[in-house]
């Protein structure tokens, strides 16, 4: 199996003793590093920001300019959308927002007159229906009295003619001699139909 370790090959870069000593060292001090992960790690950092170490820096005084010039940018950019995007939807939202509530009272309204005048209609029907089982019950109760009536009178009627049977079979069932029996029977059933 080959060796997986690799070797690396590091190259001497000169620095003069002064740039050594003040930014090299204390660099390494601070940071707890190696000069040559100081080195390495320097020149990614240019790589990746894009300086050019040949050119002076700016000023921070002109950097900060750059910087607000920048966010003034961003804040111009955020207003102009506001203006153009935001508030015409957030001013389309409430309006729309209004409208639903005004059509939601309105329908909430419409309904609650739409309920009371069928709970009047239902109330009227109600007491129609009512009057018309109330004289109904009455009808019935009249017929009912008069059922009764009638009855009472059948059967008195009934007890009477059975009265009448058995007094005309004892009328028949005397001989010619119980002359005093048939009278008194006689005036008997008189007396029964006359009553």
């Amino acid at each position: 199996m080959p060796n997986s370790s690799r070797k690396t090959i590091f190259t001497t870069i000169s620095i003069d003793k002064e740039t050594a000593a003040l930014l090299v060292e204390k660099i390494c001090k601070h940071y707890s590093l190696k000069k040559s992960e100081v080195v390495k790690l320097t020149f990614g950092y240019i790589d990746k920001v894009h300086i050019t170490p040949s050119e002076a820096p700016e000023s921070v005084k002109s950097e900060l300019a750059k910087i607000n010039k920048r966010q003034d940018d961003i804040i111009r950019f955020i207003r102009h959308y506001e203006e153009e995007q935001l508030n015409p939807m957030i001013r389309a939202t409430n309006s729309i927002a209004l409208r639903f509530d005004a059509i939601g009272k309105t329908l909430e309204t419409l309904i609650l007159s739409q309920l009371e005048a069928s709970q009047e209609r239902q109330t009227a029907v109600l007491k129609k229906l009512s009057e018309q089982f109330g004289n109904h019950a009455d009808v019935i109760n009249n017929q009912s009295k008069q059922i009764n009536a009638l009855y009472q009178i059948h059967q008195r009627d009934y007890k009477k003619l059975l009265q009448l049977i058995q007094l005309y079979s004892e009328l028949s069932s005397c001989g010619v001699m119980d002359s005093k029996r048939k009278e008194n029977l006689k005036a008997e059933i008189f007396n029964l139909i006359n009553t």
